[in-house]
């Protein structure tokens, strides 16, 4: 088994975003093998296109990738306001790696970077991991409720017209 590399990327992940750099600044396809990563294993992610890819990286304040060799095994990213809230997106750990400490590895990763460090509260949401992310110190937010509204349907940016 080849040996396992963290990477915590600039914000935004510039090189993993533009260049689909990995470890040892090489390129790999990153960005194609994130988009795989999310289409394999993460229900919620799957389907996004590499614009799509592009944008949320640009737009997240801390960006970490775990890779086995030349293979992305892992991810996770947050945005945050440095001071008072931040939020945990899109950890994921390939299915075939599960309890090994990968994902508690991903987290603990973000959580430790100066963006996050001293943040006075940490969300994230969960469909069916809260039993993991409860044992890295993460709780309900009760009597918070989670509300969601749904984007509008977004009009096509290919420049053509409709009639």
């Amino acid at each position: 088994m080849a040996a396992l590399r963290l990477l915590i990327h600039a914000p935004g992940a510039p090189g993993l975003r533009w260049f689909g750099l990995g470890p040892g600044l090489r390129p790999t396809r990153g960005l194609w093998k994130l988009q795989r990563l999310f289409n394999k294993h993460a229900f919620w992610a799957q389907g996004r296109t590499m614009a799509q890819l592009r944008r949320l990286l640009a737009g997240s304040t801390v960006v970490v990738s775990l890779w086995q060799g030349k293979r992305l095994v892992g991810f996770g990213r947050a945005s945050s306001d440095g001071i008072y809230r931040a939020v945990l997106w899109d950890v994921v750990v390939a299915g075939d790696l599960h309890g090994q400490g990968l994902g508690r590895r991903v987290v603990e990763a973000l959580l430790a970077t100066p963006a996050l460090l001293g943040v006075e509260r940490i969300y994230l949401m969960t469909t069916n991991s809260a039993g993991f992310y409860e044992q890295l110190g993460f709780r309900a937010a009760e009597p918070q409720v989670l509300l969601v509204k749904q984007a509008a349907s977004r009009p096509q940016r290919d420049g053509g017209s409709s009639a």
